[in-house]
């Protein structure tokens, strides 16, 4: 089983929608909707906006700029933009998605889902020794 970190997953993603162009309208409905909760995570930060409409023209020189706006702005723990990632490369590389190729792994969060459809109901508890966090 293979598995890849949230922003790698949302990097390729987006590179494998705009690729793609219209092979069929779910993709283009997926990929429409990965970008609009991309441009809505760099909203705000001129220079992550730049690299992401810059990465649509050319994903091979702004795939590592664009990876590097996304950790900055917190993209990784984004369970909606994740999970479109991930609908986006299931509809373009089906192969790859069955093989496990798109399982994500998400380290050192809190109150993460990816999927679609979850309810979820959070409880976050003071860190040790620090009573007044969360109140």
């Amino acid at each position: 089983m293979h598995e890849v970190d949230p922003i790698t997953l949302i990097v390729t993603a987006l590179a494998a929608g705009a690729a793609s162009g219209a092979i069929s309208a779910n993709v283009a409905v997926a990929y429409s909707r990965l970008r609009g909760l991309a441009k809505k995570r760099v909203a705000g930060s001129t220079s992550a906006e730049l690299v992401l409409a810059e990465h649509e023209a050319n994903p091979e020189i702004w795939e590592a700029p664009l990876a590097a706006k996304l950790t900055e702005l917190g993209a990784d723990s984004d369970s909606d933009l994740v999970a479109a990632a991930k609908a986006v490369l299931e509809l373009v590389d089906a192969n790859g998605a069955k093989s496990g190729k798109y399982n994500v792994t998400v380290r050192g969060s809190q109150g993460v889902q990816i999927g679609e459809g979850n309810v979820q109901f959070n409880r976050f508890n003071s860190p040790p020794g620090r009573p007044d966090v969360g109140r």
